[in-house]
This record gives structure tokens, C-alpha cells and sequence, in this order.
């Protein structure tokens, strides 16, 4: 099936004709018909399968159908939990709408940077806003706009956005949009809490859940190196500077880390930039060009970067710091393999971290093996022999973990074993 099927305008097909789309894409096929048809959508689909566009398309032609505004009044607002995915979504919006006859003002703003040059461009209205909410909160606060005339909310990654801790601003901002309005709630995963917040705003929706046929998944490599925790910076450099990996995305569990891996990595003339919440916006925006472009091999980044980035041929993500759950470390992975290229994801397992790496590879599906490279295998001393068998230490004076408690038994032999 082609676009031309789907009820677009000629303006709309050319401009997709431009952006090299061959043919719609499962998630497009599914939510750009029922959203034309005005219906709620609850889409679901992996990591880089369309959605942007999904519902970019399907807001384009609504707006394009629609009689001409003598004033420009706010019709469409697109939630999204990070700046980057703010920039990356109304870019892609102002590239598709760049045909149509009527044009559209698309606003982009977000937090990071000064309030005041984003309240100026949003002078004399805009047709479609793309914000994250703690920013879209300042300027109604400031009042730069108002959502009084909205008829179209779409949440983008709407699981990040509660995850993060915007549930409530979100509030505030739901509380202040009209009551009848079309909902588009798009994301990779659809945990509890927004299954929770979808069966509250949702209207009889149209749910669109494309599953990934074998075929289709990326082409993803998966391995987990087991390695002493202090010795996962020079691992680091000896697979990129053996494996001569071009470029390289990093993940750490904090900023400091990601400035100190940063730094040695540079001290070792491997040209390596850290990317975390607390960056300027021109420094982020720096560091995402020139990895883009291949001027910077390696970048050093929080879960800051987990979600919303598309950077092309990215051939490699290593989990320096194992992610907090199985769906972080889905879209971590998911950074690579993109747009048909296969990909590598490499983990590194602590001793202590191994029964957590165990858990995620459970709730994977995953089965791999724990690799040891030559000259960087784990210490004996970090692999204590009273362990679980997902390689948590015990604590002998508790009670151990779970299901792993040491029987009466074990208590004998081991008081037995003290007294001999």
C-alpha cells in the first residue's frame, strides 16, 4: 500500500516524496486513517518505526482541511518529555508541511535555554506547538499563549513523560485544554500508569499495537562482557581502539559519570564529549552535530539520550552503567540498528551488578552469554563464592534474598562447619 492510499493531499506526498519515504510504515498504515477519521489513538510500535510522522501527517492534512484562520490561534499541541525530541518532532513537522498551500506556523520550544526570544516567536500565534511541559508551563504562566482553542493533543513518548516525573504538570496542563478534543497518544511501550492515564482521557480509541515481525527487527547484535567495575573505562578503549570503531554512544547512570569517562577517554586522545540534563542547550545542541557528523567519536550520555534521538548509522551503544529497567534498556539498544542498519549493543556485568543484568535479560527474552575478554577478565577476590545465582552477594547475617534464604539444613552445616 502507498501513501497516495491513505488520503493525503498531493502537497503532503510530495513533501514525503522529498523525504526519501518509500512506503508507509505498519504504525502509519494503522493511525494516520483513524486519526483522519478524527478518532482517539492509542499507538504502540518499537523504536524508529514511524510514529513522528505518523501523526505528523495525520495533523497536516486535519489542518489543511480545515477554512483559514484570520487570526492564528493554537490547533495542535505535541507533548514530549526532552528538548532534543522537541527539536527533532517539529522539524520533521515544518519539513513535511513545507508544501502545502496554507502555510503553517510550528513552534518549538522547550527549557534549557531563554524564555524571553521563545515568548517573541510566539507572537501573533502559532498553528502547531511542539513543547515539553515544564516549558509550555512557564509561558502560560507568562501568558505567551493559551490552549483555549486546541483541537488536538498528541503525547510523544508518553511513557518517558510520566517516568520522568511530569505527571504533574501534565495535570495542569490537561486541566487547562478543552474538554472536547482528539487525543494521539504514541510510545514504544505503554506501562501501568499510562495504560492508566489513556483509559481516563481516551475516547473509545483506536488501538494500534505493531508488534515487529522477525523479518523487521532491527539488526541488532547483543553482547554482555563480564569486568570488574573499575576497570570498564579501559575496556571501553581497548574494544574502540581494537574493534576501530567509528562512533560510539555511552551509557552512564549519572552526569558525574559521564564527565569523568568523558575526561579519561580524552586523556587517551579518543575524542569524547559528555551529554546529560545539565548542559546548555548550545552545548547539547553542539555535541549531537558534531557526533552526528562524525567529528566527535564517542559520546558519553545519561538516559537523557535513551529516548527520541535519531542519529543515523550510529553502529555501536555500550551500557556502561546497566540501564534501571528492561524498557530503558530497550530504548538504549534501540539508539542503533536504525532505518534498516544492523547495530551492536554491548553491556558491561559487574559482579555486582550481574543479577540485575539477569532480570533485564529475563524480561528481554534474552539468553547471553557472559563473555570475558583477555586481559580485563574479573578478579577472583569480585567474585564472592557466596553468591546467588544471579551473582548477588549474600549477606550471611540476613536473610538472604527471596527465594534464595538458606534452609534449616544449610544453617546446621554451617554452624557445623564453624564449630569443627
Amino acid at each position: 500500500m502507498s501513501f497516495s492510499s491513505l488520503g493525503l493531499s498531493p502537497a503532503l506526498l510530495r513533501a514525503i516524496q522529498a523525504s526519501a519515504y518509500a512506503v508507509p510504515t505498519p504504525i502509519q498504515l494503522a493511525a494516520i486513517p483513524a486519526a483522519l477519521q478524527g478518532r482517539d489513538v492509542l499507538g504502540s510500535a518499537q523504536t524508529g518505526s514511524g510514529k513522528t510522522a505518523a501523526f505528523a501527517l495525520a495533523l497536516l492534512q486535519q489542518l489543511q482541511d480545515r477554512p483559514p484562520q484570520r487570526a492564528r490561534r493554537l490547533r495542535a499541541l505535541i507533548l514530549v518529555p526532552t528538548r532534543e525530541l522537541s527539536a527533532q518532532v517539529g522539524e520533521e513537522i515544518r519539513k513535511l508541511a513545507q508544501h502545502l498551500p496554507q502555510a503553517l506556523k510550528v513552534s518549538i520550544v522547550f527549557g534549557g535555554v531563554s524564555l524571553n526570544p521563545q515568548m517573541l516567536r510566539l507572537r501573533g500565534g502559532s498553528d502547531i506547538v511542539v513543547a515539553t511541559p515544564g516549558r509550555l508551563l512557564d509561558l502560560l504562566d507568562h501568558n505567551a499563549l493559551s490552549l483555549g482553542s486546541v483541537s488536538t493533543l498528541v503525547l510523544d513518548e508518553a511513557d518517558r513523560l510520566l517516568d520522568l516525573g511530569f505527571a504533574e504538570e501534565l495535570a495542569r496542563l490537561l486541566a487547562l485544554l478543552p474538554a472536547q478534543r482528539q487525543n494521539l497518544f504514541f510510545s514504544a511501550t505503554f506501562p501501568p500508569a499510562v495504560q492508566a492515564l489513556a483509559q481516563t482521557l481516551l475516547r473509545d480509541p483506536v488501538r494500534v499495537e505493531v508488534l515487529p515481525a522477525p523479518q523487521t527487527q532491527p539488526a541488532i547484535a547483543q553482547r554482555a562482557i563480564a569486568v570488574d567495575a573499575g576497570r570498564r573505562t579501559q575496556l571501553l578503549r581497548h574494544l574502540i581502539q581494537l574493534n576501530h570503531w567509528r562512533r560510539v554512544l555511552v551509557f552512564v547512570a549519572t552526569k558525574h559519570a559521564a564527565e569523568v569517562v568523558a575526561d579519561k577517554l580524552r586523556k587517551v586522545r579518543i575524542y569524547a564529549e559528555p551529554f546529560h540534563g545539565e548542559l546548555s542547550q548550545g552545548k547539547r545542541t553542539q555535541v549531537l552535530a558534531d557526533f552526528k557528523a562524525s567529528r566527535l567519536k564517542v559520546v558519553v550520555a545519561t538516559d537523557v539520550a535513551a529516548r527520541g534521538l535519531d542519529i543515523a548509522q550510529l553502529p555501536v551503544v555500550v551500557n556502561f552503567d546497566l540501564p534501571r529497567s528492561a524498557v530503558d534498556y530497550t530504548h538504549r539498544i534501540g539508539r542503533t540498528g536504525r532505518a534498516g542498519e544492523s547495530g551492536l549493543a554491548v553491556s558491561f556485568v559487574s559482579a555486582d551488578t550481574e543479577a540485575h543484568f539477569r532480570l533485564i535479560e529475563k524480561r528481554q527474552g534474552l539468553s547471553l552469554a557472559l563473555e570475558q575478554i583477555e586481559g580485563f577478565e574479573p578478579l577472583p577476590s569480585a567474585m564472592p563464592s557466596a553468591m546467588s545465582t544471579g551473582g548477588t552477594p549474600i549477606d550471611p547475617s540476613s536473610g538472604g534474598i527471596k527465594g534464595k534464604r538458606p534452609s534449616k539444613k544449610d544453617k546446621l552445616r554451617q554452624a557445623a562447619a564453624g564449630g569443627q
